[in-house]
């Protein structure tokens, strides 16, 4: 697996690309197409999240999750509704020479990105959000970090 770990502040450019930071590209395999000389992957996989970042994975990640989804009955209303809600989020993407990924105005309007953003490294994705509503978010969970880590470890 990646393991990405860290937080990077970039900004997404006027055609709507992401720079991925070095440090992450790093984490990346080997492929062999074009970008195989830099380590780069030729895609990546982004989904929009429910509390409205931007997740990306490599494509051995999406595709091990992909099996799982798969999986997953089309005769069973629940299970169903879950596949089409995942592959509805889910946009695949090219990486340029420079190790830039083209996000659609839908993903960026899902992030409320206009500019900024905040790539954080988590294990095997790294999370995309805008500054202002990651604030929110660890300003609203502050104190649950014990609690949290408590019920899981």
């Amino acid at each position: 697996m990646a393991g990405f770990i860290g937080k990077e502040k970039h900004a997404v450019d006027e055609k709507g690309r992401l720079m991925i930071p070095a440090r992450f590209r790093r984490k990346f395999p080997e492929t062999s197409g074009s970008l195989a000389s830099k380590k780069e992957p030729a895609s990546l996989y982004v989904m929009k999240s429910p509390d409205s970042s931007l997740e990306l994975y490599l494509p051995d990640v999406w595709e091990e999750m992909a099996r799982t989804i798969s999986a997953l009955s089309d005769f069973h209303p629940d299970e169903r509704l879950l596949k089409t809600l995942m592959y509805e989020s889910l946009e695949m993407v090219e990486l340029d020479r420079q190790g830039r990924i083209p996000l659609s105005r839908e993903f960026l309007d899902h992030a409320g990105i206009t500019r900024d953003v905040v790539i954080i490294g988590a294990d095997t994705k790294m999370i995309v959000w805008e500054p202002g509503r990651l604030s929110e978010v660890l300003e609203g969970s502050s104190g649950r970090f014990a609690a949290l880590a408590g019920r899981y470890f």
